[in-house]
């Protein structure tokens, strides 16, 4: 087997070509032919091929780059079940414990309304039963020394806070964590809707029907009607007082409660802070006999406001809403 050699005269031609000819192939005289031709075709498959491997390769990678990606997935989703688990453990028992304080509390509500009520037995006036029902119920006291401390907080923030707060209380939607009254109770004179839809039938300073100026205001409702809290408080009591019937006490702040009475039904408990515009009690369907709805000619159901300042009746007239100050006199 001899090589094919190359002439010198066809140098200068082929010193060109060569420069990006075939490798030189050993070969035999009878299939030069073909290995050139077989040499051409790799020349042109070869970088076909090449790019294609180099597809691969990178094909490659991005499996091996999914499937690392595939195994993090894999384990953050068995960490996430794991902690699913754990979480619904945690739940469980917070559940079991949840339940022992609602047992615990309601044996402890129930020993407070006991209480609450033997103090209201022995108290002659509203004064006595406000004080003895702020010092001796745990539950009014704890939440007065809490809204104490929140108004203590509140006086040390910044004045943009306050203007926060102030937005926030004045936006109509409640900070339901508040524990205080979003405002001093002095400031909010012309500002407050009465308790219940109705007509004043007897204003502070009118004849009450036992010879004595009224020291509150008597309001006709209808039916059934819902009676809300006129400002934030706390619930001081909750429940039948004397003559006076079913009575709500909220301790508004500022040295000042409002006394509701004539419900038929009360909706809260003591100890809980409402706000104001919240729902506390529903009237009857008429007139519920009662100290302070002496002397009134209507079988409408009455509710009795009382305003006081540190246990002094005040007229209340200044705080309602101009709207709220039309009355339908009496006939009496």
């Amino acid at each position: 087997m001899t090589g094919v050699a190359f002439s010198p005269r066809c140098w200068p031609r082929c010193s060109a070509w060569g420069a990006t000819r075939p490798p030189a192939l050993l070969v035999s005289p009878e299939d030069a032919l073909a290995s050139v031709r077989s040499a051409i075709l790799l020349g042109a498959v070869v970088p076909g091929m090449r790019a294609e491997a180099d597809r691969l390769v990178t094909d490659l990678k991005s499996l091996g780059e999914t499937q690392r990606d595939v195994l993090a997935e894999r384990e953050k989703a068995s960490a996430a079940m794991t902690a699913s688990l754990e979480e619904d453990r945690r739940m469980d028992l917070l559940l079991a414990e949840n339940n022992r304080q609602n047992a615990s509390s309601a044996a402890e509500l129930q020993a407070e309304r006991k209480r609450s009520e033997q103090l209201a037995s022995r108290s002659t006036t509203l004064e006595n039963l406000i004080r003895s029902l702020e010092s001796e119920i745990a539950s009014v006291r704890d939440a007065m020394q809490r809204a104490k401390e929140e108004e203590e907080r509140r006086q040390q923030l910044t004045a943009e806070e306050r203007e926060k707060a102030r937005e926030l209380a004045e936006s109509g939607v409640p900070d339901k964590n508040r524990i205080a009254p979003a405002y001093a109770f002095s400031s909010l004179k012309g500002k407050l809707g009465l308790p219940a839809a109705g007509d004043i039938l007897r204003a502070w300073g009118d004849p009450d029907g036992t010879g004595h100026p009224a020291r509150g205001v008597t309001l006709a409702t209808g039916p059934d009607a819902v009676v809300t809290a006129p400002a934030d408080g706390l619930v001081v009591f909750a429940g039948a007082f004397r003559s006076y019937g079913q009575m709500v006490i909220l301790n508004v702040g500022d040295g000042y409660h409002v006394v509701l009475t004539g419900m038929d039904k009360v909706n809260v408990r003591q100890g809980k802070f409402v706000f104001s515009g919240e729902p506390i009690a529903a009237m009857g369907e008429k007139r519920v006999a009662s100290a302070a709805a002496l002397a009134l000619e209507t079988d409408r159901p009455t509710l009795y406001i009382e305003f006081r300042k540190d246990g002094t009746p005040v007229d209340s007239k200044p705080w309602w809403t101009s709207k709220e100050t039309g009355r339908a006199r009496n006939d009496s």
